[in-house]
């Protein structure tokens, strides 16, 4: 277990990064083999657009990612947090930081998105893709991964996370939403079962149609859980639903200039 913590706590970039663009390939790949819809658009196109979102995103990480990792170093040398008070073994450590960075890192911000109007305005640019896949997990306005990474750091001070455990918790993370967003067909016999403890593919699809209520559900990443205590879990068939909002023409969704604006575009009506 040592060897464990001490790779995650000195992971190198490359492998980081090699995890993020790892597993997206691979269900790249699964979905030109098992699609859940065939949409009629260029691939490539569409992936690039969301892909230039990740790279904003990497660079903020980059950037701001130190004041995250110097709040991990502090929480650890001055022993703050719940797994310091309560002497947790390692094992429990890591279900403790999943469960509670799943609540703080993204439900809570996550939430809050969809019942602030100033912070809708940030989401709506990942709600806004019409042809929802793997490389939609990666499509989020610079100004959302703030407020996002703001809710991380106050999960990581409640917990006292480590910096070994905040990188291990945004790898897995990582592969979730790639995981969840995937355009991938998954049966009801074995998806189901999944959303009982996890975030499934179908579970959070209906996340993405275009009209609520659906689109103020299923707020978690990891683990099903936290919708389902506070209210928010709902499930239906994937084939039933229909990507975008209804107050955006989808026309636009990969219009870069256009999405990056839309935060500050005041002709945009929404009641959130």
């Amino acid at each position: 277990m040592d060897k464990f913590i001490v790779y995650w706590e000195h992971i190198p970039s490359a492998h980081r990064i090699l995890i993020l663009l790892g597993g997206m390939i691979f269900f790249w790949l699964l979905e030109g083999y098992y699609p859940l819809f065939r949409f009629s658009f260029k691939r490539y196109k569409h992936a690039g657009v969301n892909l230039i979102f990740l790279l904003t995103t990497m660079i903020l990480n980059l950037v701001f990612g130190l004041v995250t990792i110097r709040v991990c170093d502090a929480v650890t040398v001055h022993k703050f947090g719940l797994i310091h008070w309560l002497h947790l073994p390692v094992w429990a450590v890591i279900v403790v930081c999943f469960l509670i960075g799943d609540l703080f890192g993204q439900y809570i911000p996550h939430w809050l998105m969809h019942h602030v109007k100033w912070m809708w305005k940030f989401h709506m640019v990942h709600h806004s893709d019409t042809k929802v896949d793997v490389t939609t997990g990666t499509r989020h306005h610079p100004g959302e991964w703030l407020f996002r990474e703001f809710f991380m750091i106050i999960g990581i001070v409640v917990m006292g996370m480590p910096i070994w455990m905040y990188f291990l918790y945004r790898s897995c993370a990582a592969l979730f939403t790639h995981f969840n967003h995937a355009n991938i067909i998954v049966p009801a016999w074995i998806d189901k079962p999944i959303s009982w403890i996890f975030v499934s593919p179908n579970m959070h699809k209906v996340h993405h149609h275009y009209r609520r209520p659906y689109t103020d559900t299923n707020y978690s990443n990891i683990f099903s859980l936290w919708d389902r205590v506070f209210g928010t879990f709902a499930y239906t068939d994937p084939s039933t639903l229909r990507y975008g909002l209804d107050v955006l023409d989808d026309e636009t969704d990969e219009k870069l200039i256009y999405q990056l604006k839309l935060p500050f575009n005041k002709n945009i009506k929404t009641d959130y």
